[in-house]
């Protein structure tokens, strides 16, 4: 983790950020008054504006639901940022150099610059990659993505691109923009062999993989073509930008209604998120080859917040835990164990996490294909607790109808409700497995 900043930096962050223009990246603004702009809250529902922004102060204000600040703070709440990661992200956008208080430091491998010219070549990376999936040699890139039901519209909205076959095609392009070979080694885009540096990812189509806050960090691809023998998806891997357990293809997408409907759907892929979006689910993320750990679960906390009276989980001596968190799994015995694996011990995190399993076995891009958004948002709408899906799950893997295949069941069952922690949630499962 980074150190602390200094406090100047961070002074000089809130005077030289226009606190006009981050917002009115989010936030469609309009003169009212001497000072002021206002526009409509992007952190809870409303149809007159009360969201207010005063330029000449800093400083932000919504008289609907009382959030507020400065420039810091909005970032933070809005793109599910941490104080020092919001400084962060503003000083790169102004090209400031922060110092760190003395003992500490930046994360490794960002030393001053270094972050923002890795970012650089990924966005030049980016659009290369989009450029090339409208060339012949994509053809069969844009057949896969068309027989998922996937248009020209589609692929721009989520950024879809092709990496050409060859070995160095993106690296030339690279070098022809000035960046250098380490550079292009440290960002991931590149690989180093026994010959020299090669493109990474050749013959695939290319997903962009982003923060929060909408800068691309990595790359996930799929192989198209029966030459290459590497791995069906392939992604960038560990880098000073991209930690695969730190990312969620699709967040920057999703950020705005997850803090908005304090809900999110967690899939398995890429044209899956593709789907959900495209079917009205806007809240749908994914991991990137990793399992659901906890640095996701603490990306969806920021962003859902606190849900008080929407649909916020109410737990034992009063706490809350605000929002769903939905999970999509199979609903066969590797979907169980997943299940039981995405919360571990966090059981806090359990008592508002759900899971949604179609029970044919289709994955919500083959739902949305078949038979339609209405099925894709069927499929969230039926959602179950996750310990009532685990119980379930157990039970079904015994005869019911038979005295020696119910106490086998409850055998297998008991350990899970006992494990249950809330103890008001613990004596309704008690109950409930009674009735099951």
């Amino acid at each position: 983790m980074a150190g602390r900043i200094r406090r100047e930096d961070v002074e000089a962050v809130r005077e030289r950020v226009s606190i006009e223009e981050v917002v009115g990246a989010h936030v469609a603004l309009r003169p009212a008054g001497v000072g002021s702009l206002k526009g409509l809250c992007p952190f809870h529902d409303e149809k007159s504006p009360s969201f207010h922004v005063r330029p000449q102060v800093g400083r932000y204000h919504c008289f609907g639901c009382g959030e507020g600040g400065d420039v810091i703070a909005f970032v933070q709440k809005v793109d599910g940022l941490g104080f020092t990661e919001a400084v962060e992200h503003l000083a790169g956008q102004i090209g400031l150099t922060l110092h760190y208080e003395e003992g500490s430091a930046p994360r490794p491998g960002e030393e001053p610059g270094r972050r923002r010219r890795l970012l650089d070549a990924h966005k030049v990376a980016e659009e290369y990659y989009r450029e090339q999936l409208a060339t012949p040699g994509a053809a069969t890139a844009r057949a896969f993505l068309a027989e998922r039901g996937f248009d020209r519209a589609a692929a721009e909205q989520f950024g879809v691109g092709f990496a050409p076959q060859g070995w160095d095609h993106l690296l030339r392009h690279l070098r022809g923009r000035g960046f250098t070979e380490p550079e292009l080694t440290a960002s991931g885009l590149v690989s180093q062999g026994q010959r020299g540096v090669y493109d990474r990812f050749r013959g695939r189509l290319v997903w962009p993989i982003r923060e929060v806050t909408g800068e691309t960090v990595g790359f996930g691809a799929r192989h198209l073509f029966e030459a290459d023998t590497g791995p069906k998806y392939l992604n960038t891997p560990e880098t000073a930008l991209y930690r695969k357990s730190h990312v969620l293809y699709g967040i920057d997408l999703a950020k705005r209604e997850i803090s908005r409907s304090h809900q999110v759907v967690v899939v398995e892929g890429y044209t899956d998120v593709m789907a959900m979006h495209l079917s009205g689910v806007g809240t749908a993320v994914a991991t990137c080859g990793t399992a659901f750990g906890g640095e996701h679960a603490r990306i969806v906390r920021r962003l859902l917040g606190d849900a008080g009276g929407a649909g916020g989980v109410q737990l034992a001596g009063g706490g809350s835990v605000g929002g769903e968190v939905i999970f999509t799994f199979d609903g066969d015995a590797a979907g169980r164990a997943a299940a039981l694996k995405a919360f571990g011990e966090d059981q806090v995190f359990a008592a508002q996490t759900f899971v949604a399993v179609e029970r044919t076995g289709l994955d919500p891009c083959e739902l949305r294909q078949q038979r339609g958004p209405d099925a894709v948002h069927a499929l969230v709408a039926g959602r179950t607790p996750l310990f009532e899906f685990v119980l379930r799950s157990t039970l079904d893997q015994h005869d019911l109808d038979t005295a020696e295949g119910r106490v086998a069941a409850l055998r297998a069952a008991a350990p899970v409700v006992a494990g249950i922690r809330d103890a008001a949630l613990r004596a309704e499962y008690t109950r409930l497995l009674d009735g099951w």
